[in-house]
């Protein structure tokens, strides 16, 4: 629980890092490592960074990529909690 409280953190600030350089216009975070952490488990992060920060939404890969993201990973975890 701790892992996922702290990636999902991570998720959620680098959306907001990203979007801050995206308007000061400097280096950004690439989209694969935003990506990857929300692989890694910070998906529900980097969702709530989305639409909070309005950062990300009119990429059709990041609306529709994310929420999917979201859904294998609670699929995952109801299925390994429940052992089905």
């Amino acid at each position: 629980m701790i892992y996922f409280l702290i990636i999902n953190c991570i998720g959620f600030i680098i959306m907001k890092i990203d979007k801050s350089k995206a308007k000061h216009h400097l280096y950004r975070i690439s989209e694969k490592a935003l990506f990857t952490v929300a692989i890694i488990g910070g998906s529900l992060g980097v969702w709530l960074g989305m639409y909070l920060f309005h950062h990300k939404t009119k990429h059709w890969y990041f609306v529709w990529g994310i929420p999917m993201i979201v859904i294998i990973q609670m699929i995952i975890i109801y299925k390994l909690h429940f052992h089905l």
